[in-house]
This record gives C-alpha cells, sequence and structure tokens, in this order.
C-alpha cells in the first residue's frame, strides 16, 4: 500500500494554509492566513474563493458538522465551526456566510471539534480553557482549565469523554462532573496532536519530540515511533481506524492502525499542519506551510486467497494475478474503488454507487448492482453470502447479487462497525452492541430476525471481539469471543428457553480466527501459537481437551501479532513491524473433520491409525460421543490411555434399553439434567432416581422418589448406606421426616430393584420385536 501523491505546480493560498475539511469524498475547502476560504473540486480540478474573512481573523482549525446522522436524506455537510486566532470561533455557512461568530477564549481558538452526533462542540485555548458549547453556540459548561495553553482535542467514541493535551500530559476527561480523570505523560515535547477513532477506540498523539504514538483509551501505550528529523504537526485517524496518517516538515507518512508504516512521501510542502481524511477513507488532504494543499490517494492495497492476488493499481482499477500460472487480469470499475474483500472464491468490490461481484472462475462478467446509500464501510464473506455495511445500515447479499436481509437492533450505530464487532456464517449474523459492550446480537441470515426465542447473549464482562464458527449444522452453530480480560469464551447461539453455557477455552488471546474450510479454531494466546483441533470437546469431554490441542511458540512474531486470515491449513500472522509470516498446520484434522461430517467412522479410525498421533485419537474420541456413536469412543478412548472412560463405555453397552443408553452417553458428556429427562420421559423413573443416588444427588433423589410415589425406601438404604460408611448421623430434615418408623429391608429392596431392570429388558425387547414386525409387513 502507497500514496499517490497530487500537488499543484502554484499554490492556491498566498500564504500557509492552516486547516482543511471534506465536504463529499470530491470536495475539500481549505483556510488559509491569507484569509481565503477556497472550494476544491477534486472531479473537475477547478477551485474556487467561496469567502474573504475579515483582515483581522487568522484561521485555525476548521470541522464540519457531522452529516446523516439521525437525517437519511442529508448526504454532504451543510456547515462548519472556523476557530480563529482572535478568540472566536464562527459558524459558516456551505456558501461562506458567517452564521455566528463567538467569543470563546482569551487567546487563540486553538482547535473546535463537534461531537458525533452534532449535539455539542468542544473548543480550547491558548488561555488553557476547555469548553463545551451547544449546537447553536451557547456556552453548556468550562470542562477544565489549566495553566498552559491546550494544543488539540478530540471526542471520545460515544461523546461521554474529552481528549485533550497540557502540554507533555494527555488527558481524558468525562463530561460527567464527578467522574474518573485519566491522565498520563504521553511525549517528551509538547503534544501538538491528538485524534481519537471511533471505530477502533485507539488515540493517536504527536509532539515536538519528533514521535507519533498510538495508545488504547486507559491510556496504555500499543506502537512509540522512531524520532522524526522535525516535530510531527499532524495526526488522522482514516475512518474506519485501520490506517493513520502522520504530517510533519516534508513528510507525509501512512501508518497502520498498530503504528508501522506503509509508506513515506517527501512532497515540497513544508510543514503538514492539518490531514482530513475524505469519507470514503480512500484519499487524504493535506494543509501545507507554503500555501500549498497537498492531496494523496491511497493505492496498491492488496487482497490475497489460496493461488489469486488483486491489487488496486489506480483509483479505479484492479490487477489479478494468479500465481500458479501467472495469468493477469485487469478489471475497471467506472467509479473510485471504496472498499474489497476477496475470500470464499469470490471478489466482491464497492465503489462510490455500485457493487461488483465476481467469481474467481470468471473475472471478465462480474455481478453489478447498486448500492443503496453509498459509503460502504465493511465487507464481510461467509461461503453462501456476504454482508455490506454502510452508514444506512446492515445489508446481506447472495453472490447473485440478491438483496436477502437486513439486520436492525435499537441504537444500532453502523458507522462504528468493524471485523471484530460483526460476524457472519451461512446461517447467522453476530454484531456486538455498542451501546453495552456484554451484549452480542445474533440474527437468522436469511431473514434478519433476531435468532431462536430472542434473547441476546451476554456476557460477564466488555467484549472485544467475536468470530461465528464456518461449517457443520445450523443447530452446532458456536461463537467465539475474547472478553477484556482476554480470556476466550465459546458457547453455542443456539438460544431456546435455557440458558446455553458459555465455557472458558483459553487465558491472554489477543487474536483468534476459525478455519474457512472446518471448525478449527486458532489463537494467539500469551506466548504460544495455539490450534483447537475441536473446541467442541468443552461440551463432550472437557479432561481431554488439552489433547486436542497444539502449540507452538510465538515469540518469532514479536509483540501484538495479528492473525490475518485462516484458510485452509494456513495461517497469516502479521507481526508487529508489517511483515507477514505464514504457519502451515497439520492437514490431518481438517480431513477427519470431513470424514466425521460424512459419519465415516471407519476411515476416521483408519486415518488415526495411519497419522498416529494423540491429537488426532483426542479428536475423533470427542467427536465420536458428541455423534453417539460408542463404538468409535472406546477405540479412540483406548488409544489414549483413557481406562476408566472405556470401561464406563462398555457398561453403557451393556444397558438394556436405547433410553438407558442415551442418558449415560449424556451424563458422560457432563449433560446430567438432560440425563435425567429423558429418563423420565421413557417412564423410567427408578433409572432416573439411580443417577442421582450414583452422583449423591441426595436431595433431587428424594424429590424424584416422592414426586413419583416409588423406591421412597430405596433412596433411604442408600442414603444410610452413605452415611455409616462415613460414620456420620442423618441431620436432613426431609430424610429424618421420611425415615420415621421405616424398617430399611434390604432383600425386599434388591428384589424391586432387580423387578424395574427385567421390566425395562421386557419393555425394550418389545419394542424391539414391533419394530421387527412392522418392518416385515
Amino acid at each position: 500500500m502507497r500514496l499517490k501523491i497530487s500537488l499543484l505546480k502554484e499554490p492556491k493560498h498566498q500564504e500557509l494554509v492552516s486547516c482543511v475539511g471534506w465536504t463529499t469524498a470530491e470536495e475539500l475547502y481549505s483556510c488559509s492566513d491569507d484569509h481565503q476560504i477556497v472550494k476544491w473540486n477534486l472531479l473537475t480540478g477547478e477551485t474556487s474563493q467561496i469567502v474573504k474573512l475579515p483582515d483581522d481573523i487568522y484561521p485555525i482549525d476548521l470541522h464540519w458538522f457531522p452529516k446523516s446522522l439521525g437525517i437519511k436524506k442529508q448526504t454532504q455537510a451543510e456547515s462548519f465551526v472556523l476557530t480563529s486566532s482572535d478568540g472566536k470561533f464562527h459558524l459558516i455557512s456551505k456558501l461562506g456566510r458567517v452564521e455566528k461568530s463567538v467569543e470563546a477564549h482569551c487567546g487563540a481558538v486553538l482547535a473546535g471539534r463537534w461531537n458525533y452526533e452534532g449535539t455539542a462542540l468542544v473548543t480550547v485555548g491558548e488561555d488553557g480553557q476547555i469548553k463545551i458549547w451547544s449546537k447553536t453556540g451557547m456556552l453548556r459548561s468550562t470542562l477544565a482549565q489549566q495553566g498552559t495553553p491546550v494544543y488539540s482535542v478530540a471526542w471520545g467514541p460515544d461523546s461521554e469523554k474529552v481528549l485533550y493535551t497540557a502540554g507533555k500530559q494527555l488527558i481524558i476527561k468525562p463530561l460527567q462532573p464527578n467522574a474518573k480523570v485519566l491522565q498520563w505523560k504521553a511525549h517528551d515535547g509538547i503534544i501538538l496532536k491528538v485524534d481519537w477513532n471511533s471505530v477502533s477506540d485507539l488515540i493517536l498523539s504527536a509532539g515536538e519530540d519528533c514521535k507519533y504514538k498510538v495508545w488504547d483509551s486507559y491510556g496504555r501505550p500499543l506502537y512509540n515511533s522512531l524520532p522524526h528529523e522535525h516535530p510531527i504537526t499532524s495526526v488522522a485517524w482514516a475512518p474506519d481506524g485501520e490506517l493513520f496518517a502522520v504530517g510533519s516538515f516534508h513528510t507525509l507518512r501512512l501508518c497502520d492502525k498498530t503504528g508501522w508504516s506503509y509508506a513515506l512521501e517527501k512532497p515540497n510542502t513544508g510543514s503538514i499542519f492539518n490531514i482530513a481524511w475524505s469519507i470514503d477513507g480512500t484519499q487524504i488532504a493535506g494543509a501545507c506551510g507554503n500555501g500549498h494543499v497537498v492531496f494523496a490517494h491511497v493505492v496498491e492495497q492488496r487482497w490475497e486467497w489460496k493461488n489469486f492476488q488483486v491489487t488496486l493499481t489506480k483509483r479505479r482499477t484492479m490487477q489479478v494475478r494468479n500465481v500458479l500460472n501467472d495469468a493477469v487480469d485487469l478489471l475497471e470499475f467506472r467509479d473510485r474503488v471504496i472498499k474489497a474483500s476477496l475470500n470464499y472464491a469470490h471478489l466482491v468490490v464497492s465503489t462510490s454507487l455500485q457493487c461488483y461481484v465476481f467469481s474467481t472462475k470468471n473475472w471478465n462478467t462480474p455481478l453489478i448492482f447498486d448500492l443503496k446509500e453509498g459509503t460502504v464501510s465493511l465487507i464481510l464473506q461467509a461461503e453462501r453470502h456476504f454482508l455490506l455495511v454502510d452508514g444506512g445500515g446492515i445489508y446481506l447479499y447472495s453472490y447473485e447479487g440478491r438483496f436477502i436481509s437486513s439486520p436492525k437492533f435499537p441504537g444500532m450505530r453502523t458507522d462504528i462497525l468493524n471485523a471484530q464487532t460483526v460476524s457472519l456464517s451461512n446461517d447467522t449474523i453476530a454484531i456486538k452492541d455498542k451501546a453495552d459492550e456484554k451484549i452480542i446480537f445474533l440474527f437468522e441470515a436469511s431473514t434478519g430476525k433476531p435468532l431462536g426465542d430472542g434473547k441476546l447473549l451476554s456476557h460477564k464482562n466488555e467484549i472485544l471481539e467475536i468470530a461465528l464458527d464456518q461449517k457443520g449444522l445450523t443447530n452446532d452453530r458456536k461463537i467465539a469471543f475474547i472478553d477484556k480480560n482476554r480470556d476466550l469464551y465459546i458457547t453455542s447461539v443456539k438460544r431456546f428457553g435455557k440458558e446455553e453455557q458459555i465455557i472458558k477455552l483459553g487465558t491472554m488471546v489477543h487474536t483468534l480466527a476459525w478455519s474457512d474450510t472446518c471448525n478449527i479454531l486458532c489463537g494467539l494466546q500469551d506466548t504460544r501459537f495455539t490450534v483447537w483441533y475441536y473446541p467442541n470437546t468443552v461440551y463432550v469431554d472437557r479432561d481431554i481437551l488439552p489433547k486436542t490441542l497444539y502449540e507452538r511458540d510465538a515469540s518469532e512474531f514479536s509483540k501484538n501479532p495479528h492473525i490475518v486470515s485462516f484458510v485452509g491449513n494456513q495461517v497469516t500472522i502479521r507481526r508487529a513491524d508489517g511483515s507477514l509470516v505464514h504457519i502451515s498446520i497439520s492437514p490431518y484434522p481438517a480431513i477427519l473433520h470431513e470424514y466425521v461430517s460424512g459419519s465415516k467412522w471407519e476411515d476416521a479410525v483408519r486415518l488415526c491409525r495411519f497419522v498416529k498421533e494423540q491429537t488426532m485419537w483426542a479428536c475423533l474420541a470427542a467427536m465420536a460421543v458428541a455423534n453417539r456413536d460408542m463404538t468409535t469412543a472406546e477405540i479412540a478412548y483406548a488409544a489414549i490411555g483413557e481406562i476408566d472412560k472405556v470401561q464406563y463405555i462398555n457398561s453403557i453397552k451393556d444397558l438394556p434399553s436405547k433410553e438407558s443408553k442415551m442418558a449415560h452417553i449424556l451424563m458422560f458428556s457432563g449433560n446430567i439434567q438432560e440425563a435425567e429427562m429423558v429418563l423420565l420421559q421413557a417412564g423410567l423413573v427408578y433409572q432416573a432416581i439411580q443417577i442421582n443416588i450414583n452422583l449423591y444427588n441426595w436431595e433431587r433423589a428424594l424429590e424424584l422418589a416422592v414426586k413419583y410415589k416409588t423406591h421412597v425406601d430405596t433412596v433411604l438404604a442408600y442414603r444410610q448406606k452413605f452415611l455409616e460408611t462415613f460414620g456420620k448421623q442423618e441431620t436432613n430434615k426431609r430424610y429424618l421426616q421420611y425415615a420415621e418408623g421405616l424398617q430399611i429391608d434390604w432383600e425386599k429392596i434388591r428384589a424391586k430393584i432387580e423387578m424395574e431392570i427385567t421390566k425395562e429388558r421386557e419393555r425394550s425387547s418389545s419394542s424391539q420385536s414391533s419394530k421387527n414386525v412392522g418392518l416385515r409387513h
């Protein structure tokens, strides 16, 4: 990825340009110390003077009123705030009319910023004050006051906090009066510029110590640049939070959100005092000290999938290379490309007006349809369909271009969704809520309606990243997520009535990804790269989970690596310095998944015998129990030396009825309530009581015996035997109540138990013979 710079031969402004701001993706306003406000049209290349300000107004900062929030029709900003050196800020219309001028600070007003909703304006000045104003320019409050000038300010993503500079310090102050203020030393020189991104929640700062730094919203350092030759005079996040731009003397740099640099350009600009990203995130404009306005387009983005590499060579042109035969195709578009995604044998490209869907089998005939809103901020792909996110909503389309659904929930803000907070599979859409970060909304892909009985998935901590598995049946769909403690959890998305268990899979997990071919999960865990070959093991037999993992040392990936993709058996990881590392994992677990999904148990056993690896046998054991194939489970457990489990499986085989077998298989996986339910529904009350006795679940055993008026003496006898073994006296009131005046006769009890077992055998054989008769007929 690099920047394509365009700079006019002669500057349009006579003095230094102090600030720039985009109205649409093709129109920019610039303000200069020559008192002119100039409009630039990038389509025609024309510039025109909008207004000449009075000679005593020297503009310092400009920010357009946020557009299209709540008003769907409004496609471009209509007014902006301009701060100036005379202590005032001015509300100016698009046509250049000064609607209002407000005395705001003693000395220059160094920055002014609208919040995301457009309901409040914050200004900061040389007098060290931070003031909040209403939309119409009425003073609401003075948020803070200090002895040094405040050079820069930014709103938090939820518009509830303000970040500002104080010399070498950064301060985050909430608008609530008594809330905790966060303050830390960020630079060794005065901080000149800050920016806070609403999507990634990351903070940028730049200072006179010639460094730029990336922080999280708790003030923890994520990246610290090397010193440049000159002070960093401007920084700005791209709207989607994936890139940022850095400006200095004769320097413009494009960086990834983790800090490493994609491109460095040295245009003849003087210092770049202000950087603004276009609304679609495809180009940047810089306000230059020598009167120029520099424009830079982000080009040469790359997308890779299997043997295809797609490169954006120009604004409207892509090059596709097939590395197997070196065939090259050129794709031309009518408008400039904004976003693209390559996965599942399809390339999806969104331009400013249309969406193109290419198949990797045929690059010549794309499917084209018009977009509803315009600027697409995110494209996600699954095997059967893809998801587009724009300012107006979330839309699901098939690869044939057919609109499928558009999920909605109260208070949905699509402008802050990214690949970590939205996940897509063939049948489910998951979205993490921004208003309450402990909640995940789950939707049916085909209808856009809430999944199951409409219950939300809620967790005890804030959730950072979510990912749906891609394969298997809808009823078995799982979602993995990382919370703010960096713990990895897995749970089922199917939510009917009973609360689904949320089970912890790992700790200190920084990034995760599901394979696109089978349900294998990988993640970077502290200092290890971990692959969960069969994450479902936690629901079947948690004891053998460690045996189903593959782990290797991850120190080679340095600090803060990120998993880019997991295609087939290849995992791509981006290191903190921007380099890509490819890891190949064993292909055998994927083949095992394939055999099991096709119920080819003999082939699965044969594969495990061929590979001779404990992880494979452990995976097969868990898969067999999950699919109720106890013969295969017995072979697999024997291979990993779990003798107690082999014996238990053998005892299950000897049980007389299929309901009993089913119940004991459920118990094997720890689903005791479900096991009990199966027995009670089949009328096997004694067996249900017996499993509670075997588990020392005395309260429940007695409850069932009393409820069904049977085997109360059996429960009391076993309880008495249990207490005698440990030399204890009965203290449970309910047991004392029922034991009163009851003589325990073990002979009688054994006879009753024999009778129950005989009854079950007879029932089982009669149902079997009736089945056979039915088959004969």
